[in-house]
Parts: structure tokens; C-alpha cells; sequence
């Protein structure tokens, strides 16, 4: 297993940090940023967007599946292994990138995510890179569970809900996921503290939020990866919970902002990405369910969007010509100063 002491570690340009913010649900600009959609997301629209370089079409080619889209997101290519496989990417992914291109230690790297299968992407099964060389993978859910004992878990049942579009998909627990004792040990929070403020919570992705502010305030990442995924329960039918959902990523996705602002280890010195997945189909697709499914391919399932804001981004630019999903991994690499050399994007070069 390869390693390097954080002394030994290369020094990142201007100590530079990266978070990455998915919505791992799909998303429509019809509920988003086409006219009728912008009610829902006024912390978008109108503090983010106009401090952002906005990419107004980014194309994801690939299978539309939660876990494998952000697993293609991660790697900057097009993974095809199946969606509800309890299996590592297949491709080195961003963390390893970083970490074996930069000698960055293990706590420099951190994805925060659903726990319907995403504990294998910290790390993949490629050669050369894969074990010790991730991003250590935290699910809130997973931990919830565990500090929980079976009779308790009816008041958090609102918080464990996991995947919406196969109820009965529970993955194995393996790979380099966090544990429920490291919680003392890393983010220095007792299990009681966890489970009495996950109680003050509303929703998973609330959860996943207030472990990635612990993680910015003990270990202050270089590179933060946080997915999303409330709105996916647009898998129910229920128009209203899909738009409740988006309405509280935009929300969270202020709140992450307003963080960096605030952390004196990311303020002035972090860029964020915020993109949705993938989209959901089109009402009108005689072979899909609306935004209840993504399962047509068609251009609303696949177009979507990408908001970048930061030091040195433009301000207030829309880029309009399309991009292609994986040009996110071999932006960040130019952007943090690490090789990409297996991705199959290309640099976005308004950011990079």
C-alpha cells in the first residue's frame, strides 16, 4: 500500500481548495433555471449565479444512474459497470489523481455522500492507483444506523431513507468507508452529539451537510466532494417532495457558500462546483415518466447545467456551448495542478 507523510506533501498553488457539490438526483431546468423553475431556486439564482462562470449546457453521455453518472463524474469517464453493483469505479478517480500526483495525505480528501452503494467511490480498482490513494468516504446514513440501537431508530426513519429507485437495494459496507468510532477520533464528535443533532434535522441531505462542515472546520480538505440527493425521491411520483427537494439543495447550496466565506482555511482560496448528475425525462416522451424517471436518454434526461465561483473565476459569464460531463475531473487537475491522464474530457478553459 503506497503512502505519504503530510510533511513529504507537495504544497498546492496558493493553497488552493476544491468543493464539489453534485445533486445526485437529477435535476430539470424546468424546476431549475428556465423561467418557470427559478422560484425554486432563489439562493442559485440570484446570490451564486450572477459571482459565477455558468456553463448553461453540460452533456452526461453516459448511463443515468445515480451511483455509476457520479461515479463517471469522478473519474472523467464514462463508467459502465451496473448502477446498483457494489463495485469501485474502474477508472482512477479524482481523489487518487490528486493524491498520487500531489503526495497528498488521506485526510486531504473527503467525499460526503448517500448511502445507496456510493461507499466505493473513494477509490477504484485501476492499476496503480485504487487502495490507500482515495478520498475517505463518509455516508451520514450508515453512520446514523449504527449508532442507533434497532428500537431507536423509528424518530430518525425520515433521515434514513435511502434509495429511492430500488427500495430493496441495501449495498455491502466495504471498501475505505468512515466508521462510526472514528467520529471522536477525526471530527471530534461523540455519538450522542450526532445522533441529537441529526434529531434537529429535516432531511438526509441536511445531515450529509452539517459532516461536511465538521469536516471543513477538524480536517479543512483540499478537496471536498458532497453529493446531494434528496430530490431523487422524485422516483415516489410526488411532484411536490421533487421540488422540495431541489428547493432545499438550493438552500444547502448557499449554506455551503456562505461556509467557505467563513472557514478562514477556505475563505478567498476555494473554488465550487455545483451540477446536477444528470436531468430527468421530458413530460412529453411517450416512453418515460416525466420527472419521475430518467430512464429515456433523451435531451432532457441528458442536458444539464454547471455553476463555478471562486478566486479568479469571471463573474457573471454564461458559457453556451455544450461541454461534456467529464470535462469536470481535467478541470480540476488544471485548476489544483495534478495529471489526468486516463480522463476523456478535456479542460474547461474559462476556469481552468
Amino acid at each position: 500500500m503506497l503512502g505519504f507523510a503530510p510533511l513529504r506533501a507537495a504544497a498546492l498553488p496558493l493553497g488552493r481548495k476544491v468543493v464539489v457539490v453534485t445533486f445526485g438526483g437529477g435535476a430539470r431546468d424546468e424546476e431549475t433555471f428556465a423561467p418557470e423553475g427559478q422560484e425554486n431556486i432563489p439562493h442559485l439564482l440570484h446570490d451564486l449565479f450572477p459571482q459565477s462562470t455558468f456553463y448553461a449546457q453540460v452533456i452526461n453521455r453516459g448511463i443515468l444512474g445515480h451511483y455509476v453518472a457520479t461515479a463517471s463524474l469522478a473519474t472523467g469517464v464514462y463508467e459502465t459497470f451496473d448502477n446498483f453493483a457494489t463495485v469501485p469505479p474502474h477508472d482512477p478517480t479524482v481523489f487518487e489523481y490528486f493524491r498520487k500526483g500531489l503526495r497528498r495525505p488521506a485526510t486531504d480528501a473527503w467525499v460526503v455522500a448517500p448511502s445507496n452503494g456510493f461507499n466505493r467511490i473513494g477509490e477504484s480498482d485501476a492499476r496503480g492507483y485504487g487502495e490507500g490513494l482515495g478520498a475517505g468516504v463518509i455516508l451520514p446514513k450508515h453512520l446514523l444506523q449504527a449508532a442507533m440501537p434497532g428500537d431507536g431508530l423509528g424518530k430518525y426513519a425520515h433521515l434514513l431513507r435511502d434509495n429511492y429507485e430500488d427500495p430493496y437495494y441495501t449495498p455491502a459496507l466495504k471498501g475505505g468507508e468512515f466508521e462510526l468510532r472514528q467520529l471522536d477520533q477525526i471530527l471530534k464528535l461523540s455519538v450522542n452529539e450526532f445522533t441529537q443533532h441529526a434529531l434537529s434535522l429535516s432531511s438526509p441531505d441536511e445531515l450529509s451537510v452539517y459532516i461536511a462542515r465538521q469536516l471543513m472546520r477538524q480536517l479543512a480538505p483540499s478537496l471536498l466532494w458532497i453529493t446531494l440527493h434528496d430530490m431523487d425521491i422524485a422516483h415516489s411520483g410526488a411532484y411536490s417532495l421533487y421540488v422540495e427537494g431541489i428547493q432545499r439543495s438550493d438552500r444547502l447550496c448557499g449554506e455551503i457558500w456562505n461556509a467557505i466565506q467563513t472557514e478562514p482555511e477556505y475563505a478567498g482560496k476555494t473554488t465550487m462546483f455545483i451540477l446536477p448528475d444528470f436531468g430527468r425525462d421530458s413530460d412529453f416522451d411517450s416512453g418515460g415518466n416525466g420527472f419521475q424517471h430518467h430512464r429515456t436518454g433523451d435531451a432532457l434526461s441528458r442536458t444539464t447545467w454547471m455553476m463555478v465561483l471562486g478566486p479568479g473565476i469571471r463573474q457573471g459569464q454564461m458559457i453556451q456551448r455544450p461541454v461534456d460531463s467529464l470535462d469536470l475531473v481535467p478541470t480540476l487537475g488544471a485548476l489544483l495542478g495534478f495529471a489526468t491522464p486516463r480522463v476523456q474530457g478535456r479542460p474547461l478553459v474559462e476556469v481552468a
